[in-house]
């Protein structure tokens, strides 16, 4: 019971996306004959600080096949983009991918070339553990979306009918749709504001990386063996701010269900965290701010937040003021119940696969 509770709390934010069970068997479920796995590389990187890497490894997943036009163009590609330490894998899972992915499905693989790309930094692309530590270069949210685009680029897609995003992946898509206007039809974002992180948001990543940074294991990044210490109140802030508050008092309606919930949590947490990888996704959130620039998004944008968001608020009324300046913009905000999931929300395609349906058709090029 605890255990499968435990996904429902703090799989939000995709930290620790591999405790997962079966977050790679799923692949072997009605998507698996359309579903690939693969890696690009992309040589002499330069990153935003100026530093390079001669190799940055890009994995990712495909489902479906490309679809080229009568002008040679990938009419049906989507980019769909993961969180925070997250993969491409997460949206493998049944609460997206049983929904979505299923033969007639919004987004059925057997209508659409589906990419899941697993960041820098995270899953199986290049990432600090790999070997370089703390002298990995320091990329942020312009480093990891201009990645992004070579990937799409190499894998042969010119144009995208959608891109999506979820939490850290909603970011990137405001950030797609300013850097990118013209290469997309639509967008949809998924939990998250276009505006610099600041306030609790950024108090909490500045928590989580202070206590991994002040655990004597960490040794500057050059720790022998994980920082326990720091690890256990970084995964204890990532629990919460990926909370629900209802899902969490329906799973621990007593004080003893809560208090024997702490230690599977947070170990579970703590058992796929790798410091050095932990401080640099936090990171990369420093310089990301879209809002200067949400007049130039050219492409229809269809925005969800949800209302029991501990990342994201409703009441800072932030969403309402910045939806008004992008020039084609929606935003929806789905109200907290017993069916939303607090951050993680963006994940539960149940809630809004409605929504995404309309958006599709809505911007279908008329034949």
């Amino acid at each position: 019971m605890i255990r499968s509770v435990a996904r429902a709390v703090w799989a939000p934010l995709m930290l620790g996306a591999a405790l997962l069970a079966g977050a790679t068997a799923l692949a072997a479920g009605p998507v698996a004959p359309l579903t690939r796995e693969g890696d690009v590389t992309v040589t002499d990187f330069k990153f935003r600080t100026g530093e390079t890497l001669p190799e940055v490894r890009l994995h990712y997943t495909t489902l479906g096949t490309p679809h080229r036009d009568a002008k040679g163009r990938v009419d049906n590609a989507i980019l769909i983009m993961h969180g925070t330490g997250g993969t491409g894998a997460q949206f493998l899972r049944p609460q997206f991918s049983d929904v979505l992915f299923q033969p007639g499905g919004v987004l059925d693989p057997a209508r659409y070339y589906i990419i899941l790309p697993d960041d820098v930094g995270h899953g199986k692309s290049s990432k600090p553990s790999d070997g370089l530590r703390a002298r990995f270069p320091q990329y942020d949210y312009d480093d990891m979306v201009a990645l992004e685009h070579q990937l799409v680029t190499k894998l042969g897609v010119d144009h995208l009918r959608l891109v999506m995003g979820t939490s850290m992946g909603c970011m990137h898509a405001f950030v797609w749709g300013e850097t990118y206007p013209d290469a997309m039809d639509t967008l949809m974002p998924l939990a998250c504001l276009p505006q610099t992180i600041a306030g609790r948001n950024r108090l909490w990543r500045q928590m989580a990386i202070a206590a991994i940074k002040a655990d004597p294991a960490w040794q500057g990044g050059e720790y022998k063996t994980q920082p326990q210490q720091g690890l256990r109140t970084a995964a204890s802030l990532l629990i919460i701010a990926g909370s629900a508050p209802i899902q969490m008092q329906k799973a621990y309606p007593t004080r003893g269900a809560a208090d024997q919930a702490v230690d599977t949590l947070t170990h579970a947490q703590m058992d796929h965290i790798d410091a050095n990888d932990l401080i640099y996704q936090l990171d990369a959130s420093r310089t990301y701010d879209p809002s200067p620039k949400l007049e130039t998004i050219k492409a229809p944008v269809l925005w969800i937040n949800s209302g029991d968001d501990f990342i994201n608020p409703p009441e800072l009324g932030i969403a309402e003021q910045l939806v008004k300046r992008i020039p084609r913009g929606q935003f929806i905000l789905i109200p907290a119940s017993d069916q939303t999931h607090g951050h993680g929300s963006h994940t539960w395609a149940m809630l809004w696969q409605d929504k995404l349906a309309d958006l599709l058709a809505r911007t279908a090029v008329k034949g």
